[in-house]
Formats: structure tokens, C-alpha cells, sequence
């Protein structure tokens, strides 16, 4: 089982997400009750977890509300925090730190798809949005809102992939809640997930910190995650199949803090739902600043580029999970982007622009063709239902 990273926190001289931590059975608080796992098992139907249903007993908070936990939640989210079988969990915080905590909405369809699926899109997300404040993450919750008749199979599948991408990225899921509606009502599954990481107080990576003269840097491909999706969903074929990017990003933010001086790292950002474009508008909005993006340097897949030519979609608007943007002093831009691409997530990481001052925060590009443009937020909703 791997461990949280409260110890580590407290001792390193600069935090690590991937630093090695202290077991959770260390740190879990002490048992006054059996743990789950361990209990005498009352007698009570078997789940059918191969041809078996939801339905709205599992909600109702009895028996069968129960073996969701112990047959299915259990075994895939396992660790010494949930076994206590509590409302909630109790997390011990490391001195001199900080705590970060972030939240997210998940509706995306379908459930399951090229790259990956709700349970790991959600672990992934909300990991990556504790992890741009600099932070480490360590816990996770998850709420799943059920919908009657929803296959307990599938249902194994999404737990089974969230235990496995927050095992992963060393973070453990302490707590949780599920509730059900009726059928018609829920579209399947929806998730939300909530972690908590820690950061040292001394360390302030925020969306109002780009300065002019700041490198914007990518860590890889726009737009893989939303085309991915959308090819999926229209059966649109290409050569090879478009995947999800989904992916956590703690361990290469610590490979890039790592490599350059605690205060170099200005911003860090996940372009999400919008994509890169509306991403930056919202730091140039923050920080009070314009940016000057050069388009030749953004890097786009080819067969990505040739769907949102067929779609008529622009890939600086589509939806990313597993890339960030950076804004980095220029004297350390260099050091951190080959940090980043000596990452596996970063290998296609690029520099592709510069902070610049304008009091009316524009973000301006020159074109491949030699042009100028202004690289507007988003408006509408290209892409519905993407994460």
C-alpha cells in the first residue's frame, strides 16, 4: 500500500510530490473498533459484481448500502484511513506547511473511453489542481451520485481505476459518499472528488504571479484529451486511435521545481475545459499582465490538427488532463524546460511565448502566416460533457 507523504513534508528542505512517504498505517489513527476488513461478516446476499444492478436500496444507507463499501469501495480504494470505517478521516498535517485543498465536478460521457475513464479522469484532475499551487497531494474523497440500473460491474471497473491512478500518484482516497436516483435521473455516474496537499508556507505559486519578461511554458500536446473524446463519441476514424491525455501531474512538478530556484515557478496552471487560450486569458486577468504567444512553437498532435480542421474547431480551445502550462522566470526558463522534457509527461514540452506588460491584459499571437491575432477566452461550449 503506498504511503502518504506527511513525513516527507515536514522534514524535506523543498517538497517534493514524489517524495517518499511515511506509511499510512504510521500516521492512521488508532483503531477503537475493528477495522472493516476485519469484522464478522453478517450474513447477507452476495453482490452480483458481474451481472448485478444498482438500485435504490444501495442508497438507502442499510446492508446494501454497506457492501458497496466493504465489496467494492474497499478493496479498491484500500488503505488505513478508510479502513476505520468513519464518517470522515483524520489527517495529520505537517509542520511549516500549508494546506491546499481542491474540488471537482465530474459529468463526463462516456464513462469509459480511449486513454481512460471517469474513475482516473477524476483522481487525475483534482491531483493536478492541489499540485499547480506547488503543493504536494496526499488525500483524496470521492462522492458518486448513482443511477438505478447502473451495471455493479462497470461500477467495479471505475473504482478498481480510481484505486489504481491515486496509487499511482502516491495519494491515498480516505473518505467517501455514495447516494442513488431513480432511473432516468442520473445519466449512469456522476463523481466529485476533493484532495488536500500540503505546501510549504514560504512557497506562493498562484495565477496573480506572471511578471513581464516571464517564458510561458507547455508540457506537451493541446488539445488530446477533448478530440479524444469527441472522435469517440461521433466514431470519427483516423490512422491511429486518438487517446486521452489523463494523467497525474505531481511528479513532473516536482522534477520542475527541482531544477530551478524555489521562487522561479510564477505560475502553474492545467488547461482544462477551454483549453490553453482561456487558461491564459485567466493568468494575463490575475496577474495584470499581456502575453505574446509565438504559434509555430505550440505543439499540436497532426491527426489532433486535422480533426479540429474537419470540426472546425481550434485546438487552442479544446480541453487537456494531462498538461500544464508554467510561467517561469526567464533566467530559469531553460533549466526548467529540460527538466520537463526529460519527464515522460513532458517530452514534448516547448516554450511558447513571453509575460509582456499591457495594462488591458490581451493575449496577442503571431500567426504562422506572419500575422498578429488576439487570443480571445472562450465563448460557447465546443466540447460539452468533457470531463
Amino acid at each position: 500500500m503506498p504511503a502518504s507523504g506527511s513525513d516527507a513534508l515536514s522534514s524535506a528542505p523543498v517538497l517534493s510530490a514524489t517524495a517518499a512517504p511515511a506509511s499510512l498505517a504510521a500516521t492512521a489513527p488508532a483503531a477503537v473498533h475493528a477495522p472493516l476488513g476485519e469484522r464478522p461478516r453478517e450474513y447477507s446476499r452476495p453482490l452480483d459484481l458481474k451481472r448485478g444492478f444498482i438500485d435504490m436500496n444501495h442508497g438507502a444507507g442499510g446492508r446494501l448500502s454497506a457492501q458497496l463499501v466493504t465489496d467494492i469501495f474497499i478493496p479498491a480504494f484500500d488503505n488505513a484511513f478508510l479502513r476505520q470505517g468513519d464518517d470522515g478521516a483524520r489527517l495529520p498535517v505537517p509542520p511549516g506547511c500549508a494546506l491546499v485543498m481542491a474540488t471537482d465536478a465530474h459529468v463526463i460521457s462516456p464513462l469509459f473511453f480511449p486513454g481512460g475513464d471517469i474513475g482516473c479522469l477524476a483522481v487525475h484532475g483534482t491531483i493536478n489542481d492541489v499540485a499547480m499551487l506547488g503543493a504536494v497531494p496526499v488525500y483524496l474523497s470521492v462522492s458518486m451520485v448513482l443511477e438505478e440500473g447502473f451495471p455493479l460491474a462497470d461500477l467495479v471497473r471505475i473504482a478498481r481505476s480510481m484505486g489504481d491512478a491515486a496509487r499511482d500518484a502516491n495519494v491515498a482516497i480516505v473518505c467517501g459518499d455514495t447516494k442513488v436516483v431513480e432511473r432516468g435521473k442520473g445519466d449512469g455516474l456522476f463523481l466529485s472528488t476533493t484532495g488536500i496537499g500540503f505546501v510549504r508556507e514560504d512557497l506562493h505559486i498562484c495565477g496573480a504571479g506572471a511578471r513581464p519578461g516571464d517564458r510561458i511554458l507547455v508540457s506537451g500536446t493541446m488539445g488530446d484529451h477533448g478530440i479524444a473524446i469527441m472522435s469517440w463519441r461521433e466514431a470519427l476514424e483516423f490512422e491511429t486511435t486518438l487517446r486521452s491525455d489523463t494523467a497525474a501531474l505531481n511528479g513532473l512538478v516536482a522534477a520542475m521545481m527541482g531544477a530551478a530556484p524555489t521562487d522561479a515557478i510564477h505560475v502553474l496552471r492545467d488547461p482544462t475545459r477551454g483549453g490553453l487560450a482561456t487558461t491564459l486569458n485567466e493568468i494575463a486577468s490575475q496577474s495584470a499582465v499581456g502575453m505574446l504567444l509565438q504559434e509555430v512553437s505550440i505543439p499540436v498532435d497532426r491527426q489532433v490538427n486535422a480533426a479540429c480542421e474537419m470540426l472546425g474547431l481550434d485546438p487552442l480551445y479544446i480541453a487537456n488532463e494531462g498538461k500544464l502550462v508554467a510561467v517561469v522566470d526567464a533566467d530559469a526558463a531553460e533549466c526548467v524546460l529540460a527538466a520537463m522534457q526529460a519527464h515522460p509527461l513532458g517530452r514534448r514540452a516547448a516554450c511558447i511565448g513571453s509575460v509582456i506588460a499591457d495594462r488591458n491584459g490581451f493575449v496577442q499571437m503571431d500567426t504562422r502566416v506572419g500575422g498578429r491575432r488576439v487570443v480571445d477566452w472562450l465563448s460557447g461550449e465546443p466540447l460539452p460533457r468533457i470531463c
